[in-house]
């Protein structure tokens, strides 16, 4: 069976990869969208961004994730960079613990700047240097979930967990657009003007008329 094109999907859902410079989100994301890796990347300038599509819960949904310079100087971007995002992923080095110290920053800066509703999970990513490891998977897990967010350890070097961890933001944004859908239908339904052959009274009570507009039986 021939693939769908590229532009057919039924949805597209922008993803943020945020963290410090040199943790690895340029090659998360060469690694997901490319199935590509380079231990000779360079520091991204700006912004860039990639996309690919892949089932849902049966839907096609394409993921158009987003990859930002972690250094300082280009944090005027914010604003931009956030919009319109519905998931995070949220990515430190296990093999520095600065990387991982500055995850507060990180989250602090997308609550300010994303949408409240953001899917937001964070990766221990290089976890093929365990013998490098400054941080445990416990201390990982343990911040997270003291932060209500998901939890993995990856490697894009070794593609460990990076295509769960899209997978993971993805259906669960999937989740919260369908709850939305049914509440807006359900709110839709409970508002609808009545249907043809409801009576209505329109008497003006307060001018104390007996009249009113009713049907016999």
């Amino acid at each position: 069976m021939a693939n769908r094109m590229d532009h057919e999907y039924d949805y597209l859902f922008k993803i943020v990869l945020i963290g410090d410079s040199g943790v690895g989100k340029s090659n998360i994301l060469s690694r997901f969208t490319r199935n590509e890796f380079s231990l000779d990347s360079k520091s991204t300038i700006g912004v860039e961004f990639a996309t690919k599509t892949l089932q849902v819960e049966g839907k096609t949904v394409k993921a158009q994730i987003w990859d930002t310079a972690g250094q300082e100087r280009y944090r005027a971007i914010t604003s931009a960079y956030y919009r319109g995002a519905v998931g995070a992923l949220l990515v430190y080095d296990i093999t520095k613990k600065q990387t991982f110290d500055n995850m507060q920053r990180w989250l602090h800066e997308l609550r300010d700047h994303a949408d409240s509703n953001i899917v937001v999970m964070m990766a221990g990513n290089k976890s093929d240097l365990t013998h490098l490891r400054a941080v445990s998977e416990s201390e990982g897990q343990e911040y997270a979930e003291k932060e209500g967010l998901s939890f993995l350890e990856t490697s894009a070097l070794g593609s460990q967990n990076i295509e769960k961890a899209f997978q993971t933001i993805l259906t669960e944004i999937y989740h919260i657009i369908n709850k939305k859908a049914l509440a807006a239908q359900e709110a839709t339904r409970n508002t609808a003007p009545p249907s043809q052959g409801t009576t209505i009274n329109v008497t003006d009570s307060s001018a104390g008329s007996s009249n009113t507009f009713c049907c016999s039986s």
